[in-house]
């Protein structure tokens, strides 16, 4: 079963077999909305969207009215935690007929990010109201393209806010989208971009940061939100091994019915990976949901943990699969000439772009991710979905060279990343 559609040719190769089929992303059959083809399905009418949106409640009551008896099974888990787990499988799998491709909202919920070219993509002015209908205008041309997992922060600004303002005002229910967040960074550049060689956020793995922040999360996202995820989680942050920590996570699972997920960052985010997959609920059960990692075609080392995650059952979504710009035409590094000059002679021949090539790279991966576009603009989303159709049809031959040519090192990729600036 194909959730992305077969569409049209995009290259002069034979169309290959589906890799990432069985996902927990993957919707099975439509519920009254055929998933999009390509870009060209960004042009949904309004009409069309609320036609959509009503078939999608009645499905998603009787999918909820099914899940609720089979939780009631002698052979289901009766935890709140495990009740949790099976809503957010449940809404991933069934209701939504969600391609592969998320947003998420760290370049469109605050004024400076590390992006490059970011001031470009702000030309209309980074006030708040400004900031607001720019990052509606991305959410909007999403929405069309068939986006429906939408991934903020705390520390992202004003993200949680502009989203569910966004939500409230087109008339989209908790039932028809799959919402994340996260906590354990505190934003604290004021709405400013040049902060005077003070930090943009802070981070702050501790049990009161996670009450804090998980009350504030609550209050702005309410019944929409899904996924509760620790924001970075490093083995130098100690965080999954702090015992008041998880108790309070398994905790708010249970209370709140919020699937539990982490991101991971640096040199070792395999090693934290598998940290996570020995994490466990009082019941048992594994306590994290979903893991959140970098990997992209310059960055792949955290590959084969992601299998594992997944292997074990826990959804996988990609971030920074562009490499925050890195792998488009703004980056002028002279070291990376020809990586970049490989990547757009791969796009040309397939008559595509560099970023649409690049995503539908991860989105071949055998951990079978949800990858999150970092689009700043509609145009830049537009182009990124173009990777839906074209990670159906790219051979794999072309995307092991690819990633045999594109890799770094980590220790170099992190350490170039830390010098990006915030613009």
């Amino acid at each position: 079963m194909n959730v992305l559609g077969q569409g049209s040719h995009i290259g002069r190769n034979p169309v290959q077999q589906p890799r990432h089929t069985t996902s927990i992303w993957s919707p099975g059959v439509g519920i009254g909305r055929s998933p999009p083809a390509g870009p060209a399905s960004c042009a949904a009418s309004q009409q069309q969207r609320r036609t959509a949106a009503a078939a999608t409640r009645a499905a998603a009551a009787a999918a909820a009215a099914a899940a609720a008896a089979a939780a009631a099974t002698p052979e289901a888990a009766t935890s709140g935690a495990a009740a949790a787990a099976l809503r957010f499988l449940h809404k991933a799998q069934g209701p939504l007929c969600m391609p592969h491709l998320g947003l998420g909202l760290a370049a469109l919920g605050r004024p400076g990010y590390i992006n490059l070219g970011h001031s470009a993509d702000l030309a209309g002015g980074a006030d708040v109201e400004a900031m607001r209908q720019h990052c509606w205008q991305v959410l909007d041309e999403a929405w069309a393209c068939g986006v429906r997992y939408f991934d903020a922060a705390r520390s992202y600004g004003r993200a949680e806010e502009f989203l569910v303002g966004w939500l409230a005002a087109r008339g989209i229910g908790p039932e028809e989208v799959v919402v994340g967040s996260k906590w354990g960074y505190v934003y604290t550049a004021g709405w400013q971009v040049d902060t005077q060689g003070q930090p943009h956020e802070v981070k702050e793995h501790t049990a009161a940061n996670l009450l804090t922040q998980a009350a504030e999360t609550d209050q702005h996202l309410g019944p929409f939100l899904d996924l509760y995820q620790i924001h970075s989680a490093t083995l130098e942050s100690g965080v999954l091994a702090n015992a008041e920590v998880l108790a309070a996570l398994a905790q708010l699972k249970a209370d709140k019915g919020w699937a539990l997920g982490l991101s991971v960052s640096g040199e070792q985010q395999g090693a934290v990976i598998q940290q996570a997959l020995h994490a466990q609920a009082a019941d048992g059960a594994l306590l994290f949901d979903s893991v959140q990692a970098t990997w992209n075609l310059l960055e792949q080392s955290a590959g084969p943990a992601l299998l594992a995650a997944h292997q074990a059952g826990l959804s996988v979504i990609i971030k920074e699969a562009m490499a925050n710009g890195r792998l488009t035409g703004r980056n002028s590094d002279p070291g990376f000439a020809a990586r970049l000059a490989l990547l757009q002679d791969t796009a040309q021949q397939y008559d595509t772009t560099v970023d649409a090539l690049a995503l539908a790279c991860v989105l071949q991966q055998p951990f079978q991710p949800m990858v999150l576009s970092g689009a700043a603009s509609p145009q830049q989303l537009r182009s990124n979905f173009a990777a839906v159709e074209l990670a159906e049809e790219l051979p794999q031959e072309v995307v092991q060279q690819l990633l045999q040519q594109m890799a770094q090192p980590p220790k170099e990729y992190w350490s170039q990343r830390s010098q990006l600036a915030w613009n």
